[in-house]
């Protein structure tokens, strides 16, 4: 039997800088398309677990060491990614120290969670509302899915 073929596997990580007040979050300018700020992220890399490619981008993006506290939820829509079908597990995780921008990083900045920047890229808005959802009530994003047409 061949391999299937599926949807790239990548991972975002809300930052909450725990040393600032209300728990600001950190997000990047991409400095490659889709342009726009986003949620620190990238690729899984084979044999990585998803968490740990959570950690890594983060460090790798804006220079944090975090702690993964929950799966905030899966963005799995076909569309969410211009550059092809892409699912990406979103953690929300706790960091101290200042964001430095690295790697795939034009800039990065923090934000309280309500003032985040117009443009945002891939469903990174969907996202943040989950998120502030989250932060309101606890609850993680809810499931998503168009039944049979």
């Amino acid at each position: 039997m061949s391999r299937p073929v599926t949807p790239s596997l990548a991972c975002d990580t809300i930052i909450e800088l725990i040393d600032y007040p209300d728990r600001p979050i950190v997000l990047i300018e991409r400095v490659n398309p889709p342009y726009g700020w986003a949620i620190p992220g990238g690729f899984v890399d084979v044999g990585e677990t998803v968490e740990h490619a959570a950690i890594r981008e983060a460090r790798e993006e804006v220079s944090l060491n975090v702690k993964l506290i929950t799966l905030l939820g899966l963005y799995s829509d076909p569309k969410r990614d211009n550059r092809g079908h892409t699912v990406t597990a979103v953690y929300v995780a706790e960091a101290n120290g200042n964001p430095v921008a690295a790697d795939d990083a034009k800039n990065c900045q923090i934000f309280s969670i309500d003032s985040f920047p117009r443009v945002l890229a891939f469903d990174h808005e969907q996202v943040l509302i989950d998120y502030v959802d989250f932060r309101t009530t606890g609850k993680v994003a809810p499931l998503r899915y168009i039944a049979n047409r």
